[in-house]
Order: C-alpha cells, then structure tokens, then sequence
C-alpha cells in the first residue's frame, strides 16, 4: 500500500467528472430543448439543420409573394366583375333606347345615364384622362405589360410563373373601342355585348393564373411542414429519453461522489500498519 498516490481516488475521480459532464449536457438538453447546445454536440447535424431551416425561410417568403399575387389577382377580378355589372346595365340601356315608343328626350335621359357608366369604366381602366381607379399598390390592373407579372413560387431561384397582361386599355379591342369618343346609347350595342365577352375571357384567364396560384400556395404549406419535421428531427430533444439519461447521470454522480470519498479515505487504513 502506498500514501504518495491514491490510483483509487485518481480513478473516481475521472469517472464522477464523466459522469458531471453527462449530468451537465442532460441539463442544458432538457432546459434549452434542443439537442445541438453546441456545435460540438453534432456538427454535421447542427450544419445540415441549418441549411435547411434557410430553406425553410425560403419557402416561407415565397408563400408569402404567393399570397400577394393572389391578392392581386383578386383585386383585378374584383374590378372586372364590377365592370361587368356596369356594362349589362349600358346593354340594357341600349335595348330600351330602340323602344319605338320612347321620344327624343327619352333616348336622352338614357344616354346620360350611359354616359355617366361610360366615364366611371373609362376611370377604372385608365383612360378617362386621370390616373386609374384599377390599382394594387401602385401597379396598374388593366394597362399594357407585354412581360406579365413574375410570381416566385418556390423556394428556388427559377422556380416561378408568369401572370398575363390584363391590358384594357388596347385599342384594338372591344371595351377600348366603346370607352372612345362618339359612342353613345344609340350605336353601340354590338360594342357592349363584344366587351362583356372580352371581360368574361379576361376573367376566366386570370382565373386560371388564380388557380395555379392557390396549388403553388398549398405545396410551399406541405414543403415547409416536412422541412419543419427534418429539422425537429435533428436539432430538438426527445425529452422522454432525455429524462432517462438525466436520470442514470445523476445516479452516476451521486454514487462517483460516495465511491470518491471511500477512495480517499483508503489511505487512512496504511496508519493502522504504523501504529
């Protein structure tokens, strides 16, 4: 036996430090919730989590200019439907004005009431000489854009769709045409019944981009759950097994602590050989 070194106590002295620090990583698992506490916890794992949590923050964005667009897509059916309402009433307008039994002055009445619905259509699209009525934060609805809107619908960079041009104010076309000088109740029946259509095709296009928009918008929901999923798997505790190791490690400690006092009393026993 010797007094210079106690192997025994040197011993349980390393085992109770192991189990402190087991004690110790239990605790700040537990109390943070996450198993990464530190990098050096799981480091591959700790990068992997993050790549895909910026992920998850890509979609998040996207799902949110998803949203918008559908916002904007809705503002702009809103208004044709409007407009639609404006425009049975001008056709209306024009079948009572060839009532026979109607005079001049009747005829007048309606145009100006035709005249009036004319002027707020003329608003709404941009061609009543103002700024238009038909505006999403500060873009305009029914103007040219041969390019479309561009909607991010993933998270990737090429991942997107294009919204068509709603472009009302074409010469061109029917609804132009009606809104220009020198038509009035009397002479453009066949106007009206040509802009409605124009209308009704312009809103089953844009709903048709309102479609693709919502599906877009329930993939990125999914995505965003099965990355949230990946990411809990990596980085939070399993607090169930956590336990259980808090358990054993502080049963480690309590009994490396005894151990550790017989260990030092050990040498004691070398004084009953002086004695």
């Amino acid at each position: 036996m010797v007094i210079n070194t106690n192997i025994q106590a040197i011993s349980a002295t390393r085992n109770l430090a192991e189990s402190q620090a087991l004690l110790g990583k239990s605790l700040s698992r537990l109390s943070s919730g996450s198993k990464i506490v530190k990098p050096s916890d799981d480091a591959a794992g700790l990068a992997v989590s993050e790549k895909l949590d910026a992920q998850n923050s890509r979609i998040q964005a996207a799902r949110t200019n998803v949203q918008n667009a559908i916002s904007y897509v809705q503002t702009a059916d809103g208004f044709m439907k409007s407009m639609t309402k404006v425009l049975t009433r001008m056709s209306e307008l024009t079948t009572m004005a060839r009532d026979v039994t109607k005079n001049t002055d009747d005829v007048a009445l309606y145009d100006t009431e035709y005249q009036a619905l004319k002027e707020q259509l003329a608003d709404t699209i941009g061609l009543g000489g103002g700024s238009s009525l038909g505006t999403f934060n500060g873009i305009e609805l029914f103007g040219p854009n041969p390019t479309g809107l561009t909607v991010t619908i993933g998270e990737a960079v090429d991942q997107t769709m294009t919204i068509a041009e709603t472009d009302l104010q074409d010469a061109t076309q029917p609804l132009a045409q009606l809104l220009a000088a020198g038509t009035d109740v009397t002479n453009s029946a066949a106007l009206v019944t040509d802009s409605i259509q124009q209308l009704a095709t312009e809103r089953a296009t844009l709903g048709a981009s309102q479609s693709r928009l919502e599906i877009a918008s329930a993939q990125l929901v999914v995505q965003y759950e099965n990355l949230e999923a990946a990411i809990s798997r990596i980085r939070d505790v399993d607090v169930a097994e956590e336990s259980t190791r808090l358990a054993r490690a502080s049963i480690l400690v309590q009994s490396g602590t005894a151990m550790l006092a017989q260990a030092n009393a050990i040498p004691q026993t070398v004084l009953k050989l002086l004695q």
